[in-house]
């Protein structure tokens, strides 16, 4: 299990392309949000048809622990998807996606050359987001259930608001109101400590 070190992990805010070249062989970075790569991988394959791998690796939050997932897609084990996954690793990247498409230049790159095209698309792909300004820091979010009574609401949606928190929703009891609060796990923490 790894936990996410809110100083330092970074997610995407857009998604973005790069291209890199290799002994004729053409490597379409794609970096994007990790709920966007389903999609997108169905519309890469739509939109090049003659595109022969299409690469991808993840890193999402889920559950309390960051969640990984690559594919090789027909290329040798190891070649691709590891390499694209630890450049999101080295990156501490969190809620992102890339996909390389690979579209082949006639040239066998061996598993060496492959790693090390698929890991210049990937760094690519990033580089490109972060001179845009795309790569910001990535903040734990939650989620809370607070019961307040009737008197004491009003107080609790001024402390929600100036904490950047929001009521997604609420639930009117006999005793008082149940608030279902999200945010940032550390602003969670202090309204439970005030409350």
């Amino acid at each position: 299990m790894q936990t996410i070190d809110k100083d330092s992990s970074s997610k995407l805010e857009s998604s973005l392309e790069s291209m890199y070249e290799c002994k004729g062989s053409k490597f379409l970075g794609f970096a994007l949000h990790s709920s966007e790569l389903d999609s997108t991988l169905g519309a890469l394959r739509a939109a090049h048809p003659k595109a022969v791998h299409f690469v991808y690796a993840l890193r999402a939050y889920q559950g309390g622990q960051v969640v990984e997932r690559s594919s090789d897609d027909g290329e040798p084990k190891g070649s691709s998807g590891v390499p694209v996954l630890n450049v999101l690793r080295g990156w501490e990247m969190i809620e992102c996606g890339i996909v390389v498409v690979r579209y082949f230049g006639g040239v066998k790159l061996g598993v060496g050359g492959l790693v090390r095209a698929y890991t210049q698309a990937a760094k690519l792909a990033l580089e490109s987001a972060k001179d845009l300004g795309w790569v910001v820091p990535y903040i734990k979010c939650g989620e809370r259930a607070v019961c307040v009574g009737y008197g004491e609401l009003r107080a609790m949606h001024y402390r929600i608001k100036k904490l950047g928190l929001r009521v997604c929703g609420e639930e009117f009891e006999a005793n008082g109101v149940i608030l279902h609060i999200q945010g940032d796990m550390e602003a969670l923490q202090k309204l439970e400590s005030r409350f």
